[in-house]
């Protein structure tokens, strides 16, 4: 964290691509400068050279140059070319999440951010990490976009609803460090911001033993799972359920009834609960209820955590920064209600799906 008293042009480099962002960003500069100011200087050195001396004179011809236009073509093109090169170059840094990072699920809400650690651990508008380790922040938001940006780590990226968003860092300097909301959210907007806290892994270690949680995401996912939601009625291990099983699925392709493919990942998971019928399962039927307005997005990321669980070699195989939706509880179908209620079932991938219909059934 800086402690300048006066105000810093730019804040720390305390990320390990940091150095590339601000690499680039001075590239950039310094070929506009040079562009700018010799534009200004020629159209001066042309003003004077071929002022007017005589009223009426016929200017000399000037016939073209072959070697001038190739200069004046090749030279902005391999600039030009350079600065997208370095530029994909960071942008793929920035934007390929590592397999290997520690995941936070992150909740975005006017006028609020929430973190939730692996290990259960919660933070409202604070977030603790240790230095020298790749965190993930997988990102949805409850209400508009939002936009997580930390200036000393040099990344930002939007947090939209109905999807998910990554971004990952791996903080190279212990201190503490602005957050932002970077995207216009509403009234309180400028009061959207926090810190995060980057400790040494000791001091990490000490702050995780002072702040115990009941249960971590895979645990409370599991328990909406399996007895909340009910979802497991339907979603059996053995393959016999209404719905498709969920074991091992996340991260690989799922066939639709409607030929097509896609795979698994938060998106997928995230629509078939909350949409379930938009892509349907091949061999199920489309019976499984929506779960929209009836799980939160911080289940919705539990039930997540829980479903790549089943499938750890493939829980940090997704997620390039783009979109994937916001979890979804359990994959896919319903859940075999008691006796007649909505059981819907499956639909597509839908976790925790079925599970409401089934609660509704022991009513």
């Amino acid at each position: 964290m800086q402690n300048n008293s006066w105000i810093p042009l730019f804040p720390d480099q305390a990320s390990s691509f940091a150095w590339q962002v601000d690499a680039l960003y001075f590239y950039i500069i310094a070929v506009c400068l040079f562009f700018g100011i010799g534009v200004v200087i020629a159209v001066f050195w042309f003003a004077m050279k071929y002022r007017e001396t005589e009223k009426y004179a016929s200017p000399e011809e000037i016939h073209g140059s072959n070697v001038l236009e190739i200069t004046w073509t090749a030279i902005p093109f391999i600039i030009a070319m350079t600065i997208f090169v370095f530029g994909t170059y960071v942008f793929f840094t920035l934007y390929r999440m590592p397999a290997d990072a520690t995941e936070v699920y992150v909740v975005g809400k006017q006028w609020m951010w929430k973190f939730q650690h692996e290990t259960g651990q919660r933070e409202i508008n604070e977030l603790h990490i240790p230095v020298n380790t790749k965190i993930k922040l997988v990102m949805t938001t409850e209400d508009v976009i939002h936009d997580v940006f930390i200036p000393a780590f040099r990344t930002k990226a939007d947090v939209v609803p109905g999807r998910y968003t990554y971004l990952w860092f791996e903080a190279t300097k212990p201190g503490k460090y602005h957050l932002y909301c970077a995207e216009y959210c509403g009234l309180n907007h400028s009061g959207m911001g926090g810190w995060v806290y980057v400790m040494e892994q000791r001091d990490y270690d000490n702050w995780l033993a002072g702040n115990v949680s009941n249960q971590t995401p895979v645990e409370a996912g599991q328990d909406l799972f399996q007895n909340k939601l009910g979802c497991a009625s339907c979603h059996q291990d053995t393959g016999s359920g209404r719905g498709p099983s969920l074991k091992g699925l996340f991260g690989k392709d799922q066939k639709l009834s409607n030929g097509q493919t896609i795979k698994v990942d938060e998106s997928y998971i995230h629509e078939s609960i909350l949409n379930p019928q938009a892509q349907i399962a091949e061999g199920f039927q489309p019976i499984m209820p929506t779960f929209k307005g009836q799980v939160t997005e911080d289940q919705i990321n539990q039930l997540v955590a829980y479903i790549k669980s089943l499938n750890p070699s493939a829980a940090n195989s997704t997620g390039s920064n783009s979109t994937a939706k916001p979890n979804a509880p359990a994959a896919n179908t319903a859940t075999k209600p008691p006796a007649t209620t909505n059981t819907n079932t499956n639909t597509t991938v839908k976790p925790a799906a079925n599970t409401a219909s089934n609660a509704r059934g022991n009513k």
